[in-house]
């Protein structure tokens, strides 16, 4: 494993290796977190065993494994193996189906001879420990929790073939940016539950694989009307208010439950996203319809340029034709941002691609917020 053969295990070893180290020595309440940071060479094998992972089949099946770089002593009531295993492409494409639920990390750590090998598994990791998710054939995703009490991490690059994307934070008090967006970048401060919903809901449209579009307009309000084919083809009246219900509710007596019980929601109201057209909801998590086309009301312009932008570092704005970012779905989520801009448009592809548009002031224009790397 000293010699990896995924170049893009070596080209970005260091830069992954000082975030890291950066980062912890910045975290003045985690002093501990220093002893279980990775070298370069302990990223390079780890990265190179689960690329080549992501290439195996067992049974027919892409492995979908999360790798954790921790010692047994650190973890919290693990799972251990009485002999480690070899941190090798084989030995976890076999082990895959048995850790390939959300939530479950293999450990691996240095044995007495300095060699790499998966020691078993744990559900609780601290802050900034290094984790390596193994997604789809060739894609892996490099993240971090972002508290040692929290489910949410930060992802901080996505590998996709011989493409490497290092995410970036800039720019995310933007005072015009959608507030889904602002939590994406910042995890760690957002506290707003409303957002942490709709990042939900993105990542279910983006799991059915079908695309999708979903509305997302104010609460109360009936000017977004005017942007959509009436009859509607599959009202819904009156509306749908079980999300919102969930979102409102308080579930510290039984936190893990009332979390099962808007997931659950998240995913049937993201399913009504594969229903050919646009699915609405309030700002306040109320169903009003799916299925709807989107139209252009009389007497507005048609939508001509958006911004385009994506938080990877090298990245630049860009402005295009709506037609550059994909087929009618995008163009009419656009147009529907465009004519409503105190709404947001979210269109999932079924490649995978996630675009949040949103009227940006600032711009004087529509901004195309690229997120799919932040969902991963």
């Amino acid at each position: 494993m000293s010699n990896p053969l995924y170049a893009a295990a070596r080209s970005s070893a260091a830069g992954l290796v000082d975030y890291f180290a950066r980062h912890a020595a910045a975290a003045a309440a985690h002093p501990s977190v220093g002893s279980c940071l990775p070298d370069v060479g302990t990223v390079e094998a780890l990265i190179d065993a689960a690329f080549w992972a992501s290439l195996q089949r067992e049974e027919g099946y892409v492995p979908e494994i999360s790798l954790a770089f921790l010692p047994p002593k650190r973890a919290v009531r693990p799972l251990m193996l009485a002999q480690a295993m070899p941190l090798s492409p084989r030995a976890l494409g076999r082990l895959a189906p048995a850790v390939e639920r959300p939530g479950i990390h293999l450990g691996v750590w240095r044995d007495d001879q300095g060699v790499l090998r998966v020691w078993g598994t744990t559900r609780a990791i601290p802050t900034f420990c290094f984790v390596l998710e193994v997604l789809g054939p060739g894609l892996l995703v490099v993240k971090h929790r972002v508290q040692d009490d929290s489910a949410k991490f930060r992802n901080v690059a996505v590998f996709e073939g011989e493409e490497v994307k290092v995410l970036s934070r800039e720019d995310t008090d933007a005072s015009d940016h959608p507030a889904m967006l602002r939590s994406l970048l910042a995890p760690e401060s957002a506290g707003d539950r409303s957002a942490e919903v709709l990042i939900r809901l993105a990542v279910s449209m983006r799991a059915h694989k079908r695309g999708g579009t979903l509305l997302v307009v104010p609460a109360g309000a009936q000017a977004w009307r005017d942007s959509i084919v009436q009859p509607v083809a599959y009202a819904v009246d009156p509306a749908f208010t079980e999300l919102r219900d969930l979102v409102l509710e308080d579930s510290e007596e039984d936190p893990i439950r009332g979390h099962e019980s808007l997931g659950r929601v998240v995913d049937a109201v993201a399913g009504l996203t594969a229903v050919d057209g646009a699915t609405v909801i309030s700002d306040g998590y109320e169903v009003l319809g799916f299925g709807v086309k989107i139209q252009r009301p009389d007497g507005r312009p048609q939508v001509e340029r958006v911004v385009v932008s994506e938080p990877v570092e090298g990245g630049a704005a860009a402005v295009v034709a709506p037609l550059q970012l994909g087929g009618t779905r995008h163009s009419s989520a656009a147009q529907f941002a465009q004519d409503q801009r105190d709404a947001v448009a979210l269109v999932a592809s079924q490649d995978g691609r996630f675009t949040i548009f949103a009227w940006s002031p600032r711009e004087g224009m529509v901004h195309a917020h690229r997120v799919e790397t932040l969902l991963m």
